[in-house]
This record gives C-alpha cells, sequence and structure tokens, in this order.
C-alpha cells in the first residue's frame, strides 16, 4: 500500500519532494506519488505542513 497526497489539501509547497529516497514523488499543481515507486517508509508524510500525504 503506497502513500497517497491529498489533492484536496496539498499545496505544491516541496517539503516533501527533496526528502523521498527514491524519488517516487512527482511536481505539478498537485504534486503525486507513483505507487510503483512508493516504498512506504513514511518519510513525505512527517514533512507535509498540510497533512495531505497518508496510506491509500
Amino acid at each position: 500500500m503506497a502513500y497517497k497526497i491529498s489533492a484536496d489539501k496539498c499545496v505544491a509547497c516541496g517539503s516533501c519532494i527533496g526528502e523521498c529516497p527514491v524519488g517516487a514523488i512527482s511536481e505539478g499543481d498537485v504534486y503525486t506519488i507513483n505507487p510503483d515507486l512508493c516504498v512506504e517508509c513514511g518519510t513525505c508524510a512527517g514533512v507535509c505542513p498540510q497533512e495531505a500525504i497518508s496510506l491509500e
């Protein structure tokens, strides 16, 4: 089960993208996490100031 970024909560601040150890997060109006790359470490969720990232 990969992490997912909520489109309703994400403000594309960039806090999470540099923290992902496997580069699973992509930039955009709302950031997204590639479930095939996500290793479920939770680092991104821990740094998100909007609490927009959770397990699917």
